[in-house]
């Protein structure tokens, strides 16, 4: 009997594929990717389905990528806890009721704190319109975020794909889309910001989606923010 080898990668995205609702338009996406782009014809049949899901509500997804700045995940996530244990519930009005001292003893730096009563304000007194950010494009939604201390356009834009699960996101900023895109386009060259957009071009308007697959190739567990 022959036992046919196992794919590490294809069974790692498959196990949490399982578990996950992908978004609606990825179907449509990865037959517009494979046929637009070569590395993609590749990538997309290796990594089975999709796993992009959104978590949470918008105000604690955006709480977490500010408490996890700078810090590893395992402490990033040793802090989310403690904090998680001070309010009832998490919400702009909680956080605002907190004590500093409070928040400073889960570990939080004064920065941090100072960020977290800056994002619940902005939450609290309607300064980000999250009711209206089905109708509003994804620039308006960045400008609003990186409004908000402690929030960056990096952080933004992995919050339109991670909570808002947008289809055509480009975060030239990350390290991870370079990286991906200098191994599987140009052998591991270095690339630029130009080359990456360059590379992009073919991926609209699903720039997310290729996007997801570059990070794939580089580790096949989906990461979420």
């Amino acid at each position: 009997m022959v036992v046919a080898p196992v794919n590490k990668a294809q069974q790692a995205t498959d196990n949490v594929a399982n578990e996950c609702v992908a978004p609606s338009y990825w179907p449509e996406a990865c037959k517009h990717l494979m046929k637009k782009d070569r590395v993609m014809k590749r990538l997309i049949p290796q990594f089975g389905q999709a796993c992009l899901q959104s978590r949470g509500d918008a105000f604690v997804t955006l709480a977490r990528s500010v408490v996890g700045q700078q810090i590893s995940v395992k402490a990033a996530q040793t802090v989310w806890d403690r904090f998680m244990l001070l309010p009832k519930k998490l919400t702009p009005a909680s956080v605002l009721r907190l004590k500093i001292d409070d928040m400073r003893a889960a570990g939080l730096s004064a920065r941090k704190v100072e960020y977290l009563v800056d994002l619940a304000l902005h939450f609290d007194n309607g300064a980000v319109h999250e009711e209206d950010w089905s109708s509003m494009d994804d620039e308006a939604i960045i400008a609003e975020l990186v409004a908000i201390r402690g929030i960056g356009r990096w952080t933004a834009e992995m919050f339109l794909i991670f909570h808002l699960m947008r289809p055509n996101v480009l975060p030239l900023d990350d390290v991870g889309l370079i990286n991906g895109i200098s191994k599987s386009y140009f052998s591991g060259e270095v690339v630029s910001r130009s080359d990456a957009r360059e590379v992009a071009q073919a991926w609209a308007p699903y720039s997310t989606v290729a996007t997801w697959y570059i990070w794939r190739s580089l580790d096949p567990v989906p990461v979420e923010y």
